[in-house]
């Protein structure tokens, strides 16, 4: 049997495929991942199942849609019962761990935003709201990532193994504010560290947009240098070990997400002034940007949530420039982390992935942060794989999904995939051998949050073609439609117009046929009946 390869998992937060070297961006330098690339295939147009972090994160390790795998929405967590390719791999030899953020499970103890009412909505005798499924998502088995609880309670620890990975090393939240191991590693590290966190304890700064401070955290302590670190303390541990089971590495950066944190050199890295804004930045008439747009003018608008917002021009700037800087500081992390894979004599036999959970507007629309938007910055992230064993396409413009990631990998391991598995192996792809891979893509998105002027609960579903971006949000009514070819930022909605209807009827039918496609397999019946 040949050898089955190493993996290692190098997965951001919150960011958009535009904002690498390799993706060719302008002013950001990410030499290290752009080796990488360099070495590798480069997906140009990769999607995201869902454009919010649980359910994202909770289709690459699955390979299943949203629908199917349950995780609809920030808030729900993935049930312990669902099958990872993480557990493929593991119960096929391989040794497991994750390193950083994971967000599979809930990170905060705030209530679910929206409950239907006594009036429309059956409850039961203690209260509780009668749903069609008994779910058990609750307890200490679905507190694993409780940020409260890593803070308050030092005995709280992960349940092993954690969907499949036999060793967490576990970062909870954003910026300067990660906690989970990192804390309490923080904690032994400098004592009171609590007085270099936060807005409260920030350094000066010339300029400090919503939601950025400069951290009084040096480099050295800073989230990002903490989770590479571990990693390749991981992997050095692995060598030494001569364990002679192949190794599946998630290293997982809680960067570039809000707040803007970056630390040291790299909060002043890149100069505001030399950021370009966006070609559609204030463009765009949406429902959604006509009610931030209202807000931002009459004072009313909330800036300090994980809702998007609205920015001027300098503040764009001056945020892109922040994020940028927390980019090139994951990037020199994967450096250390690629330099202890080869000074350990592992590279030869490590596959390296590099992607993101989904992607921010960053600017997009004149807005920030994410939502149902579902703009190209939104839904499309970047996706590198980087293969010493076999060689492949430098890039490919092919449309692909993070579904997909589950399959390639277990393919790629000599693993058969479990039933239910919805994604494709990308390896005849990234040989050549396959010049499509899907004909489009679906991204469900679940809004169970009334905001944005929404008055009840959002479902937005897109269909991303090779032309073509269609987007029905329901119940509200709307609609979009963009003309990828014509207008590739995504700034004139030609839903209403005559010359697309055709197209929209051809969309509408794809759409059914990849809803079709992607229903549930599982459970196989039990009998015949």
């Amino acid at each position: 049997m040949k050898k089955q390869p190493n993996f290692l998992l190098l997965i951001t937060d919150q960011h958009q495929a535009n904002h690498l070297g390799c993706y060719g961006h302008p002013l950001l330098e990410t030499p290290h991942i752009d080796r990488i690339a360099a070495r590798g295939t480069r997906f140009d147009r990769f999607h995201v199942t869902n454009p919010f972090c649980m359910p994202s994160r909770s289709s690459i390790l699955t390979g299943r849609m949203p629908s199917a795998h349950g995780v609809r929405t920030n808030g729900t967590p993935l049930s312990l019962k669902a099958q990872t390719f993480v557990e493929s791999l593991r119960t096929h030899g391989y040794n497991t761990a994750l390193v950083g953020k994971s967000h599979i499970q809930n990170m905060t103890s705030i209530p679910r935003a929206y409950t239907p009412s006594a009036s429309e909505t059956a409850f039961d005798e203690d209260g509780l709201l009668v749903q069609s499924r008994r779910f058990a998502l609750e307890g200490p088995d679905y507190e694993n990532e409780n940020h409260e609880k890593w803070a308050r309670d030092p005995e709280h620890e992960i349940r092993l193994p954690y969907y499949g990975f036999e060793h967490v090393d576990l970062c909870t939240m954003h910026g300067d504010l990660v906690g989970g191991h990192y804390g309490r590693w923080l904690a032994r590290e400098l004592g009171d560290a609590a007085a270099l966190r936060g807005r409260d304890h920030a350094l000066p700064a010339s300029f400090q947009p919503p939601q950025a401070w400069r951290t009084s955290l040096d480099e050295e302590h800073y989230p990002s240098a903490y989770i590479a670190r571990q990693t390749v303390e991981w992997l050095r541990r692995f060598k030494e070990s001569k364990d002679t089971r192949p190794f599946f590495v998630q290293c997982s950066f809680p960067d570039p997400h809000h707040p803007f944190t970056p630390p040291g050199k790299y909060w002043d890295r890149y100069d505001p002034s030399d950021v370009q804004l966006p070609e559609n930045f204030g463009k765009g008439d949406s429902p959604m940007l006509q009610h931030l747009r209202k807000t931002f003018a009459d004072g009313t608008a909330k800036r300090d949530s994980t809702l998007p917002y609205v920015v001027t021009e300098q503040e764009a700037r001056e945020t892109t420039a922040l994020s940028f800087g927390a980019i090139a500081m994951i990037d020199d992390q994967i450096g250390n982390i690629v330099n202890a894979l080869t000074e350990e004599g592992l590279a030869d036999d490590t596959v390296i992935l590099f992607m993101a959970d989904h992607g921010e507007y960053m600017g997009e629309y004149g807005i920030m942060l994410k939502g149902p938007i579902h703009s190209q910055s939104m839904i499309r992230i970047p996706f590198i794989w980087s293969d010493p064993q076999t060689s492949g396409l430098p890039n490919t413009s092919a449309l692909a999904s993070t579904v997909d990631v589950a399959a390639t990998v277990l393919a790629r391991a000599g693993v058969l995939p479990y039933h239910g598995l919805q994604g494709k192996s990308l390896l005849e792809l990234i040989a050549g051998r396959e010049e499509h891979h899907r004909k489009d893509i679906l991204v469900e998105d679940d809004r169970e949050v009334l905001y944005l002027g929404f008055e009840e609960p959002q479902r937005v579903r897109t269909l991303v073609t090779e032309d073509f971006r269609m987007s029905l949000f329901r119940p509200l009514g709307y609609s979009e439609l963009f003309d990828l070819n014509e207008d590739p930022h995504e700034m004139t909605n030609v839903w209403h117009d005559p010359n697309y209807a055709g197209v929209k009827g051809t969309l509408a039918m794809e759409m059914v046929e990849a809803m079709t496609e992607l229903q549930d397999w599982c459970p196989l019946p039990t009998g015949r009946a």
